[in-house]
């Protein structure tokens, strides 16, 4: 939907002036993870909260474009949290990029010189990364989170190390295979191989023992940490029953970021390059650690805030589509369920394309697939993301239309750092996934530059409006779908689970030119005062319509 320019002007004319609501827990409308809106942000892409660590380990400014490190931190995070970034954005979660001390060095992949900015190169999966900060940083954004409302979702990494520098070493031989690169052609040449050249593979499938990484060892003794490590990895093993076997290290050393700090869930990289069963197990240790950490008195003092849910695990799983149901199938037809190994939900590779439909055929296809074949589970869906080369809007030509398609679409909504400011996916000199890794285009949203079309911080308001709404409405993300009326596209969702019952009816594409009446029959019943949250106005409901006094270009509708 592209807004014309009069609806831009009636955004604006009442949309700074109308308050954003109380975003604590609506009474009777509790969390459900089915309906979460997840914001995913590339730490050191997203705000630079303290610049003394820019540079840490001897870094240097010599990357390709958009390849190095730019200076985005934890503390950048926490200071949006606490600014009500996220809360203003209705934001359930906010999911961070891998934490953990990355390679040093940098590595050419073909690209040029890039390093680990993006925290898919791990080198020691038990310390934090000093360009993004240190333990107190990571314990302040998660505790500013909770005591918001919000959780965090840690990304962890299973399957490989970092790539092997001159100055970071590879792994012992029968913790990773170096060879052969997989070719996907099926099974085995997807998982018993390394991702691409130079990236160990971890031995995700031995049970044989291994003893801890040489360099990991020293590393630990310079940091005067090896005993406190060496003890806690015994007493892992000897409450566990587990082998002392690479993956089961590695499940422990990503479990301790949620018995420490209070992560909510995980969401597993490259999941279909490893054994299902891993994540299964993965999904037993992390859930015993979240409770635990809910024992503690952050944890106590949390849980008033977020609820008292269990462990959440979201799954990357290359090329998975909603439409594939419960069975993902590799090139060769091997199926696999990763929602029985550990999983509650899955990424949808699909929406990016599906988003070319029209708005009744998408939202009623992935209705229909949500309470049917994926009835007690559901999906991730995006519009764009760190990896994906094809996105739905790289240029932000549609930003009002990509919310409308992502934020109101059945099943979870991620939203991509910047998909709110128009952040284009596009950088001049940029090489292949670099172009969705920019910098948070703050100095745009701070002076509402134009981007295409439009105000960049018109945009902003307009996925704010429709992000709180869902944020409110666990029917908006978690309900059932049915269209009301075909003009204007009308359509309600109804959720009625554990006791909770919502409804909500939504009208896109409204007449700019004057008010028109909104059909609600079978949700509302005349003489009841509903409520249009885009602006605010209230209406009595008469004849099965409601018509509100404000001109706008959507309605969102319920009785609260």
């Amino acid at each position: 939907m592209k807004l014309p320019v009069l609806a831009v002007s009636l955004m604006l004319a009442f949309g700074t002036a109308s308050a954003a609501p109380d975003l604590s827990p609506v009474k009777g409308k509790p969390f459900t993870w089915d309906n979460a809106t997840v914001y995913f942000l590339l730490t050191d892409r997203f705000n630079n909260g303290d610049p003394s660590n820019d540079h840490a380990y001897g870094r240097k400014n010599d990357a390709a474009v958009a390849r190095g490190f730019m200076g985005g931190d934890l503390a950048g995070v926490t200071a949006k949290i606490k600014e009500g970034y996220f809360t203003d954005l209705g934001v359930d979660a906010i999911w961070i990029s891998p934490p953990v001390e990355q390679i040093h060095a940098s590595t050419d992949e073909g690209t040029g010189v890039s390093y680990g900015f993006h925290g898919y190169w791990a080198r020691d999966f038990t310390a934090v990364d000093a360009n993004l900060g240190t333990e107190k940083d990571v314990r302040d954004l998660v505790e500013a989170a909770h005591a918001r409302g919000i959780r965090v979702l840690l990304d962890v990494v299973m399957n490989h190390t970092g790539p092997v520098t001159a100055e970071d070493t590879v792994w012992p031989s029968d913790w990773v295979r170096t060879a052969p690169t997989c070719n996907f052609k099926d099974v085995k040449g997807t998982v018993d191989c390394a991702l691409v050249k130079n990236l160990p593979d971890f031995r995700t499938d031995s049970n044989a023992k291994v003893d801890l990484p040489p360099f990991l060892v020293a590393k630990w003794k310079k940091e005067g940490r090896i005993d406190r490590e060496v003890k806690e990895l015994d007493e892992f093993f000897k409450r566990t029953g587990y082998p002392r076997a690479p993956r089961y290290y590695l499940m422990k050393w990503h479990a301790d970021w949620v018995r420490k700090y209070g992560f909510d869930g995980f969401r597993g990289d490259t999941v279909k390059h490893t054994e299902p069963g891993v994540w299964k197990d993965l999904k037993k240790v992390a859930s015993q650690a979240y409770e635990d950490w809910k024992r503690t008195p952050a944890g106590k003092e949390a849980v008033d805030k977020i609820g008292n849910v269990p462990f959440f695990m979201t799954a990357e799983v290359f090329g998975y589509s909603i439409a594939n149901g419960r069975q993902f199938a590799y090139d060769d037809g091997t199926k696999v369920d990763y929602y029985a190994n550990g999983f509650d939900s899955m990424i949808n590779f699909s929406l990016p394309h599906d988003a070319g439909q029209g708005y009744e055929k998408l939202f009623s296809d992935y209705s229909n697939q949500l309470n049917g074949p994926l009835a007690g589970v559901t999906v991730l869906n995006y519009l764009d993301s760190h990896d994906d080369g094809n996105p739905f809007d790289a240029m932000r030509a549609h930003p009002f239309e990509e919310a409308n398609k992502l934020l109101l679409a059945p099943g979870q909504a991620q939203v991509y750092y910047g998909d709110e400011t128009a952040r284009v996916l596009k950088i001049d000199g940029a090489v292949g996934d670099a172009n969705l890794r920019s910098f948070m285009n703050w100095d745009q949203l701070r002076t509402n530059a134009r981007v295409g079309l439009h105000g960049v911080a018109e945009v902003r308001d307009y996925w704010s409006r429709l992000g709180r709404f869902r944020h409110a409405h666990p029917a908006v993300g978690a309900g059932v779908h049915q269209m009301i009326a075909s003009s204007p596209y009308t359509f309600k969702r109804t959720y009625e689970k554990n006791g909770v019952s919502d409804r909500v009816v939504v009208a896109l594409g409204l007449p700019q030119d004057r008010t028109t009446p909104i059909s609600v029959a079978g949700v509302f019943g005349d003489g009841q005062t509903v409520r249009d949250a885009y602006t605010g106005r209230t209406a009595v409901v008469s004849g099965g319509k409601v018509q509100f006094d404000t001109r706008a270009p959507v309605a969102l509708i319920s009785q609260d």
